[in-house]
């Protein structure tokens, strides 16, 4: 993929590339440094936007070159809801590019062609409001073991209630591409519930030949444990099923998990809360005292 040819493609739009992250001191300065070399060409800016990190990810973001705002600094004023919804959100009052590309901060050696694949069906078609990445999710010795959510949960659901969606590879994944004028008519579901939100969405107001697919090859991150993605899958449940118009209980999962007495019951909650679309309203929000 040339990225001279990509950049004559611009055609004077603006390309912000957004990275969401949260705890994430170890990876988040290697994602930085795979999109620094298109800045100034292919890219217009590159933000990491944290969203209440404990460690050291904003001050390597920074080193790492980033410009580096909080989900607090984004719309001050506005109370904080906790996930990754409320950054995908609140990233709309910070970013300015009219194409938005967005990277997960825990990514490991990130491909330096990550943005530029994503990128080019936006360049491309502009009937395409959505480019979702697939990519292997080695593990372990399963070439393909990563993604149990998507493969567990995701996909099966898409294809039961929404076939129109069941042969989009990667519905969770969080690198992709969208249109502002896209992502700021919708309004952005809470936490783990965004993806799944975003697609589903731009599947209902603009068709399957809006969605694009692209290769990335091998994504590495962090894998989380078990009762953690039962908790992720509450929330994708609860949010499909929303978009679908299916009535959700809208009680949170409870896990019992094991402890040195016996087993530990832990509650947890889930959130059919969207967050209303950003399209026209940065400024009314801004206001908020």
């Amino acid at each position: 993929m040339d990225i001279r040819e990509l950049i004559d493609r611009k055609a004077g739009r603006r390309v912000s590339v957004v990275v969401p992250a949260l705890d994430d001191e170890d990876t988040v300065a290697g994602v930085v440094a795979s999109v620094r070399p298109l800045l100034g060409g292919l890219v217009d800016e590159l933000i990491v936007l944290d969203a209440g990190s404990a460690d050291r990810t904003i001050a390597r973001a920074r080193g790492a070159g980033a410009d580096v705002c909080t989900r607090e600094e984004a719309l001050p004023g506005v109370a904080v809801r906790p996930g990754k919804g409320e950054v995908l959100w609140r990233s709309m009052a910070v970013c300015t590019g009219d194409l938005i590309v967005f990277l997960d901060a825990d990514l490991v050696e990130p491909d330096p062609m990550f943005v530029p694949t994503l990128l080019a069906p936006l360049f491309a078609d502009p009937h395409i409001a959505l480019v979702k990445g697939f990519y292997r999710r080695p593990m372990t010795d399963d070439a393909d073991g990563g993604g149990r959510v998507t493969q567990l949960v995701a996909r099966p659901l898409l294809t039961a209630l929404a076939p129109a969606l069941a042969e989009i590879i990667q519905p969770l994944g969080g690198e992709c591409a969208t249109t502002r004028e896209f992502l700021g008519q919708i309004s952005i579901a809470s936490g783990y519930g965004a993806e799944i939100g975003i697609l589903l969405d731009c599947w209902q107001r603009r068709g399957v030949s809006a969605i694009a697919q692209v290769d990335l090859g091998i994504r590495v991150h962090r894998n989380r444990p078990t009762h953690e993605l039962a908790v992720m899958s509450r929330q994708v449940v609860a949010t499909l099923l929303d978009r679908l118009g299916i009535r959700d209980s809208g009680i949170g999962l409870v896990q019992f998990l094991p402890g040195e007495t016996g087993w530990r019951r832990t509650p947890s909650e889930v959130s059919l809360a969207d967050r209303p679309p950003m399209s026209r309203r940065i400024a009314e929000y801004r206001d908020i005292a």
